[in-house]
């Protein structure tokens, strides 16, 4: 069962998801307009991802004995300077939501709430991947910078990204 102080921040931060994920979709329809189709099929898999992180704060609220409570989120941004900018925006973004599974983290730690701590366990390690996959597209587009050729590359190689469903708990993979 979770006390007050960490339903009230798992729910805090299962807003902040749903949040990525509109960001993500967002940056997938700008690139689509851009005629990058391989960016827009990545950020819509990062949609994806985020949408199945939302849910899963979701559940685990609920399976806690409390219920979720879904708050106003900020419109993202709709435009962006070059696919550049995106990873960087993408980036920074998602270091802030390291932070935000640090902090629920040591929340979880200092109230002894193990639990929790499994769970965001999980979060910790995605969030490893996460940073590292935007560092290396950022060095990859850096490398190239306006070249056209180049950055057709890296387009077509974000465009092989594809979305894969984790097994459902308690099932087989």
């Amino acid at each position: 069962m979770l006390n007050t102080e960490m339903a009230t921040a798992l729910n805090k931060h299962l807003n902040i998801e749903l949040y990525s994920a509109q960001l993500y979709l967002s940056m997938s329809s700008y690139a689509n307009s851009m005629g990058l189709k391989g960016a827009a099929t990545w950020f819509m898999v990062q949609y994806q991802e985020e949408m199945l992180h939302f849910m899963k704060f979701y559940q685990y609220i609920n399976s806690q004995g409390e219920h979720v409570t879904l708050g106003p989120i900020d419109a993202p941004p709709a435009e962006f300077a070059s696919l550049l900018q995106m990873f960087e925006k993408t980036l920074e973004h998602e270091m802030f939501i390291t932070r935000c599974i640090n902090d629920l983290t040591e929340l979880a730690v200092r109230q002894k709430d193990h639990a929790t701590q499994i769970f965001l366990q999980w979060f910790v390690t995605e969030q490893i991947e996460e940073e590292e996959n935007d560092r290396e597209i950022i060095g990859k587009l850096k490398l190239v910078g306006d070249n056209g050729y180049g950055l057709l590359m890296i387009d077509n190689e974000l465009g092989a990204r594809v979305f894969t469903a984790p097994p459902v708990d308690g099932q087989a993979p």
